[in-house]
């Protein structure tokens, strides 16, 4: 009997349950908007011949047996072309390592790298194991079994549905041999359908953690230091306590909050409170970043040379050399839905309700706010309205604990308001680029890329901790991993000290690296007097690499300049695994930039929902663009000046482009798609500015120097 299992029902594998009232599919990794909470079952269901409405979807909570294999290729030191045995075994190590960790996560565009063999595999052994329970009871070989619909089907026609055989199946060894299906037996997966959540979603009928109530539940909001990781030193509350349903005021390690009967009253009145608060412990003012970043390529701040081809500084001194200076700034992750969760304690531990991506590190943060064992902490997973790398982080997970450890008995919600949301996010790393490279004779000879930046993946270790020594490897993402043929290449990171606290944002490091590469990269193709599209192919030095190149060059019909105050950029990316590669075209208008549509590429090895794999595509070069047009966030006084999205403006559906996409499977290995369009938009939309106006762009965001219409 398995822990939680009621009568008569049968588990196989960690990721389906059947009793006789219901089928339940597993879902291990969190979903986040990106559509994951759909296509997980959705494999299962293909190899138990399950339709749609046939199960219902549950969340897993912590447990080292939905361990992510998708980080292994991630977390060895090749190129993700690399399928050499050295390459190979580093990333077998790389999984054992994740095995004996038992990390559970999502990130990394790992969904479906890590689900798509073990999930297809659980319905399989699923259906044979059901298929070896009524060849039991009926006496019919297996061999004469088949599936349809959630029922086993005998020879003779009769139908045994699953949920009739949980007791029967529950008392026999699963059938651990079974094999999955041949992609081209799939009847579901690899066709367009439609998402298992999009009609509640739509509806309205879908409960998000910002919709959950729980009998006898209380509110809470807070005012939390905007100084990052600073205390409270005084607060004047006396406002506050006579507002309407005020209950309580609670002093908070970095804050305040207010109880109360509804959200509304508790942030109205916390709105009240005069807070007197601790001083950053990085600079106050955003200039005084910059000159941490402008000071950081230094040796003392080396991260590390991630790749170094040929001989440098002697290529740097052939022909005509080119220097560029590039600048990303902080942004924010600002998801639809604020952090939010529901909490309550008791003296035998803790319950709590929170879209999270690392089920186990809530346990941890939790557990040790309050003096628990992590096993103490009982986790329920929630739909969440976006992440973008905010719920990785613990802000409200942390302050949340707090609050019911001083509620014990009672349910809280707490829901941060946005202008909180924003000032305590932690953002994207700031970075600066320093490129230098060469030309000669029509040919790029040399490229020396240089990145000063804080740390956002070692920030974030830190935090749940498990703090590394090691250089941030993500700091080096859209960077060291170029695959163009240059005879000397380096590719160095240098990590700022003393600067925000950053974290993992969509496509963490190739956000902004992969911004200043492929800028770099443009601007040595023109120096040197080359096509910048036909200039990539010709270099890109991996085959399936150079189809995604040539393929967008098909789509977008790539003959050269266009002319006519119109411009195309292309810009290609490998990140998480995935080439991706983009065309922006622009025109330019008495009003400003206009872009008129983008062609994208990307090769996942195997596209198993085709229509979620085209929004999330349109939706990452859409995050792309907007984020790189419209989007910063600064400091002043120590805290973030950007507190909602009329001062943090993502692209505008009039501003939207026409974004034709095409997937390709030629990659020998299954990949991710929810971050890899991202990184390409921001350098190909530059790239197609200067081809329009001759005016190169090399800092984010893009509307402090050209208007967009």
């Amino acid at each position: 009997m398995v822990a939680g299992l009621g009568p008569n029902s049968a588990t196989f594998n960690p990721w389906v349950e059947i009793s006789p009232e219901k089928i339940t599919l597993i879902a291990q990794h969190a979903d986040i908007g990106q559509g994951v909470g759909s296509v997980q079952p959705i494999m299962i269901a293909e190899e138990m011949d399950l339709d749609p409405g046939q199960f219902e979807i549950r969340f897993a909570g912590p447990s080292p047996a939905y361990f992510n294999t998708g980080f292994a290729d991630e977390l060895a030191p090749f190129l993700a072309a690399d399928q050499s045995p050295a390459a190979e075994a580093a990333r077998t190590a790389a999984l054992d390592s994740l095995r004996t960790s038992g990390l559970q996560m999502t990130g990394g565009s790992s969904t479906i790298p890590d689900t798509y063999e073990k999930l297809r595999v659980a319905g399989a052994v699923a259906r044979e194991t059901l298929k070896a329970a009524a060849a039991k009871r009926s006496g019919v070989p297996v061999a004469d079994i088949r599936t349809q619909s959630g029922h086993v089907i005998l020879p003779d026609g009769r139908k045994i549905p699953y949920i009739e055989l949980a007791a029967e199946a529950a008392k026999i060894p699963p059938v651990l041999d079974a094999k999955p299906r041949d992609p081209s037996k799939w009847r579901i997966l690899g066709k367009p359908m439609m998402r298992l959540d999009v009609r509640s979603k739509v509806m309205g009928e879908l409960k998000f953690g910002i919709d959950l109530k729980i009998d006898g539940m209380l509110y809470a909001a807070v005012k939390l230091n905007p100084n990052k990781g600073q205390p409270l030193k005084s607060y004047d509350a006396s406002k506050a306590r006579s507002m309407p349903g005020v209950k309580k005021i609670l002093e908070i390690k970095n804050g305040v909050a207010v109880i109360a009967t509804n959200s509304w009253y508790a942030m109205k009145a916390v709105d009240t409170i005069d807070c007197a608060w601790a001083p950053s412990i990085y600079p106050a003012e955003q200039a005084d970043h910059w000159k941490v970043l402008e000071a950081s390529f230094k040796p003392e701040f080396l991260g590390k040379e991630w790749r170094k081809i040929g001989d440098v500084e002697t290529g740097l001194k052939r022909g005509t050399l080119v220097q560029a200076e590039y600048r990303a700034p902080y942004v924010a992750h600002q998801p639809l839905e604020p952090l939010n969760g529901i909490a309550v304690v008791s003296d035998a531990g803790m319950e709590i309700w929170v879209g999270h991506q690392s089920p186990q590190a809530v346990q941890s943060i939790a557990a040790t706010a309050i003096g628990l064992k992590p096993e103490q902490v009982i986790f329920h997973n929630q739909w969440t309205g976006g992440s973008f790398g905010h719920r990785l982080e613990f802000e409200n997970v942390r302050v949340l604990t707090e609050i019911a450890n001083q509620m014990r008995g009672t349910p809280v919600k707490l829901v941060f308001s946005r202008e909180e949301d924003f000032l305590q996010d932690i953002p994207r790393q700031i970075s600066i680029a320093r490129h230098r490279g060469s030309v000669d004779k029509g040919k790029i000879v040399a490229a020396d890329l240089q990145l000063a930046a804080t740390a956002p993946f070692k920030g974030l270790l830190e935090r749940m901790g498990a703090p590394s020594k090691d250089p941030d490897p993500q700091l080096a993402a859209g960077m060291w991993n170029v695959y163009y043929d240059i005879p000397h290449f380096r590719a160095t990171s240098f990590e700022a000290q003393g600067l925000s606290p950053c974290t993992t944002w969509r496509s963490v490091g190739a956000s902004t690296a992969g911004f200043f590469t492929e800028s770099f990269i443009d601007e040595l193709i023109h120096a040197a007097g080359l096509d910048p599209l036909k200039a990539r192919i010709e270099m890109c030095a991996v085959p399936t690499y150079r189809k995604v190149l040539e393929t967008v060059a098909e789509m977008s019909n790539w003959k050269g300049p266009l002319g006519n105050g119109k411009g195309r950029g292309v810009a290609f990316v490998e990140s998480f695994g995935t080439p991706t590669a983009e065309v922006v075209e622009v025109s330019m208008t008495d009003r400003g930039i206009r872009i008129d549509k983008v062609w994208v590429a990307v090769d996942v090895g195997k596209v198993v929902d085709p229509v979620n794999f085209e929004n999330q595509v349109q939706g990452g070069v859409v995050w792309g663009l907007g984020h790189a047009i419209n989007c910063e966030l600064t400091y002043a006084k120590g805290g973030a000046q950007q507190t909602n999205y009329n001062h943090h403006e993502a692209m505008r559906i009039y501003q939207c482009p026409v974004i034709e996409v095409r997937g390709l499977e030629n990659d020998p290995k299954v990949r991710g798609v929810g971050e890899p369009p991202v990184p390409p938009a921001a350098p190909a939309l530059a790239n197609a500015i200067f081809a329009a106006t001759g005016k190169r762009i090399r800092e984010m965001p893009f509307d402090k120097f050209i208007d967009f219409v």
